[in-house]
């Protein structure tokens, strides 16, 4: 087992290279400032698109705007804000949070121009149906001869959406928190049940489909979001004379990486701390790697640019919010620092510190609903990439590969686990923002027709 966990560390630490770094921090700043900053000023028409203003029934695709950004989000709403900033915590300090900011901020733009091509170019499966992704923009957008571009995209994709890291830290995440406390044996066997028990409530979900899934997510996240958030609010009200402190020490420390403990990145601390932030932001909002797009492309709707500009809410939500709301909660307590504790245990010792009898029961309630809905995404998007490679009548297989997935991760050492997503979601990256690079100019010019367009439409009004 030490020797696989060795080979999965090198392989994720070689994706993870600088080619990657500048390919998802450069390509996304590129986009930025190719669209003049354009979809930051929109925001608040988003929030309207959101809300259902222009939605149509007629509209071609699957499901409402907010249901394609609920299904993106209860992927990335999860593990990543839960467990994923414990760990640039305990690794890296108050720091990390910092360049996580920096990996949302530039991957808003890259979500807006990567959701809008998933609109813009949308393709038929072997089926006939309306399909949006990467490999759907990569084959519409760029032509047949980029085929091995989109293959590639779709093979890691079904490696990149098998659940194995939320299934590691929730099965951590019910030892720690339920069964070792209450002095029943943590085993082999504890862990089966449990993955049991996960394959048997989401098989109900996943094997219905995209609409169950995004039906059950569109209720799930919200309620969950927003009991999460006042948890945290309660531990920070209660923590409100350091909370200051700690919140400068984030821009202080991104800097100087006091609290850095892992190696060095191109011959220093510093440069180490800005590939972990990035690299757990990636794992976190998932901007630029390709998933959200999927969910995104099965939107009703025939305006590209408003499903992207739905889309580029999500990085913002998922880690300028809740990864905050994590690293604040897990900073402010001082466990980070008095505590071996790493992934989710992290911050369940953080809810104990404040709420010591029912506040690791509360965060346990949150982690198992982000979790189980993160299942039901992750298994659309491994669904529709096996769809691409091997036809739709036999992408049902995946769910069976899915499943045996779930029994392997609960079993499994959580290094192994996220190392293995890491270094996928960084192969998954590249064709990806290089299809994305390439047809970034047709998404500008798509966003000033549609500017222009709604604001003859709000002067007629007027």
């Amino acid at each position: 087992m030490n020797r696989l966990e060795q080979i999965v560390k090198s392989f994720s630490d070689y994706a993870w290279g600088l080619p990657l770094v500048v390919l998802l921090i450069g390509g996304g700043l590129y986009l930025l400032i190719l669209s003049r900053f354009l979809p930051f000023r929109f925001i608040g028409h988003a929030i309207e698109v959101l809300r259902g203003k222009y939605d149509d029934p007629d509209d071609p695709g699957q499901i409402s705007h907010f249901k394609a950004l609920t299904t993106a989000l209860s992927s990335t709403i999860g593990m990543g804000n839960i467990a994923g900033v414990a760990v640039a915590i305990s690794v890296g300090g108050p720091g990390a949070m910092f360049w996580m900011w920096v990996s949302a901020i530039v991957g808003m733009s890259t979500k807006f121009f990567t959701s809008t091509l998933a609109i813009m170019y949308r393709g038929k499966d072997s089926k006939g149906d309306l399909q949006g992704g990467p490999m759907y923009f990569i084959m519409e957008g760029l032509g047949k001869h980029w085929k091995p571009l989109a293959i590639v995209f779709s093979f890691f994709g079904m490696i990149g959406a098998l659940p194995v890291v939320n299934v590691n830290q929730l099965t951590q995440a019910i030892n720690d928190i339920i069964l070792i406390p209450n002095g029943v044996a943590v085993d082999l066997r504890s862990n089966l049940i449990i993955a049991l028990v996960l394959v048997s409530s989401t098989s109900v979900v996943i094997l219905g489909g995209l609409k169950r899934i995004s039906h059950a997510a569109s209720k799930m996240v919200p309620s969950m979001v927003l009991l999460y958030f006042l948890l945290v609010l309660f531990i920070l009200i209660s923590n409100y004379e350091v909370v200051p402190k700690y919140f400068m020490m984030i821009f202080t420390d991104a800097f100087t990486a006091n609290h850095f403990t892992d190696e060095p990145f191109l011959g220093g601390v510093l440069g180490a701390l800005i590939l972990l932030g990035i690299r757990r932001g990636a794992f976190s909002n998932e901007a630029g790697i390709g998933t959200a797009p999927m969910a995104h492309g099965a939107a009703k709707t025939d305006e590209p640019v408003r499903e992207g500009l739905v889309a580029m809410l999500g990085p913002a939500i998922d880690t300028l919010v809740v990864c905050t709301l994590t690293a604040l909660a897990i900073l402010v307590t001082g466990v980070w620092e008095t505590t071996s504790d790493n992934g989710v245990s992290l911050t369940a010792a953080a809810f104990t510190h404040a709420m010591p009898v029912y506040g690791k029961y509360l965060l346990m309630l949150c982690v198992l609903i982000f979790s189980v809905s993160s299942l039901f995404s992750y298994a659309y998007y491994g669904t529709k990439c096996m769809s691409f490679l091997i036809g739709a009548e036999k992408k049902h297989y995946y769910n069976y590969i899915y499943i045996v997935s779930i029994i392997l991760a609960a079993t499994a050492p959580f290094s192994v686990m996220l190392n293995l997503i890491d270094g996928t979601f960084a192969l998954m990256a590249v064709p990806t923002m290089i299809a994305t690079l390439i047809l970034g100019s047709k998404v500008v010019k798509e966003f000033k027709k549609y500017s222009n367009q709604l604001i003859k439409n709000n002067h007629d009004e007027k």
